[in-house]
């Protein structure tokens, strides 16, 4: 998927918006399908056991189409995306989703385009002014769709999900830095590598490696593993790696009203009349940052054009 650009070398517009689209929809019911199987399955165990089988599936694909095995090299890169992004950022959010709402959790991370943004400024990249008041607006949207709600955060939860959601975005912005496998293999070797991770912590906790004997909490399960991890996270990884960081990381502004809405439907968790007012201030901030993203790589573009043109006219005036 990571190879697919148009004619100028960019992205295709139509699979950016289906990967974003994924990771807004898939990821905000993904909340929901933790609160279920996390109730009947030890959580690292129900992690390791779903990122292995969807990245050993994933790669086992791709290697039959003949893409190359992962060096040791990208395999150190894959395992330490994997510990960042899916043990302890996915792993302390699973934990605290046994106490936690699935909608209060998914409001908790709301400021994930926010870390991205300061992480990224750590690397050298600070968020420019409009990007700025986009992702404050997202946050402010987010913030006004909860006050309303009963979310009763236990203190650890609350802290677990803060930890998770540090160090994802910090995850996302050091795979830019980090060497990695080509295109899908790389995610399938940082879900694989996250899942071996998930089941030696499992297993240093001593959780009881046991089936579910719920028909639900299977049905779970298997979406996780398709929708969140084969499709989703491959798409999320995408977005990072072919568009910006921060433009992946706004599906937190959108996964909170569709995980209040799921809760609302199949969890009989409610939710506040507050929603109607923040619900449209997310999406125009979501408008907003993919704008000033696409903005500013069209001008990247021209700049680029322009440059390349003054260099050709140098060396004709040289001639």
């Amino acid at each position: 998927m990571s190879s697919a650009v148009d004619a100028r070398g960019r992205p295709p517009t139509l699979l950016i918006v289906a990967c974003l689209l994924s990771i807004y929809v898939i990821w905000g019911t993904t909340y929901f399908a933790l609160k279920v199987a996390v109730h009947g399955t030890p959580p690292f165990f129900l992690l390791g056991t779903r990122f292995v089988i969807a990245g050993g599936l994933l790669m086992g694909w791709l290697l039959l189409r003949g893409q190359p095995f992962p060096t040791l090299k990208q395999w150190g890169g894959a395992a330490l995306l994997g510990l960042l992004l899916l043990t302890i950022g996915l792993g302390t959010v699973t934990i605290a989703e046994q106490w936690v709402s699935s909608g209060a959790t998914v409001a908790l991370i709301s400021f994930m385009p926010l870390a991205t943004a300061l992480w990224s400024g750590v690397f050298g990249r600070w968020p420019r002014g409009w990007e700025w008041v986009a992702i404050l607006l997202g946050l402010v949207g987010t913030l006004t769709m909860v006050l309303g709600q009963d979310f009763r955060v236990s203190p650890l939860g609350t802290v677990l999900i803060l930890i998770g959601a540090i160090t994802w975005s910090f995850g996302t912005v050091l795979s830019k830095r980090l060497e990695l496998p080509h295109g899908a293999m790389g995610f399938a070797a940082e879900m694989f590598a996250g899942g071996v991770l998930c089941l030696i912590v499992s297993i240093a906790v001593r959780e009881p490696w046991s089936l579910p004997q719920s028909g639900a909490i299977w049905g779970a399960w298997v979406y996780l593993v398709i929708a969140g991890s084969l499709i989703a996270f491959s798409a999320y990884r995408y977005l990072v790696d072919s568009v910006s960081p921060t433009l992946a990381a706004t599906y937190a502004y959108v996964n909170p009203p569709v995980a209040l809405l799921v809760g609302w439907w199949l969890g009989n968790e409610s939710f506040s009349s507050n929603m109607l007012v923040g619900l449209p201030i997310v999406l125009g901030s979501v408008g907003l940052l993919a704008w000033m993203q696409f903005r500013t790589g069209a001008a990247s573009e021209q700049d680029d054009t322009k440059a390349r043109d003054a260099r050709v006219c140098a060396v004709r005036a040289a001639e």
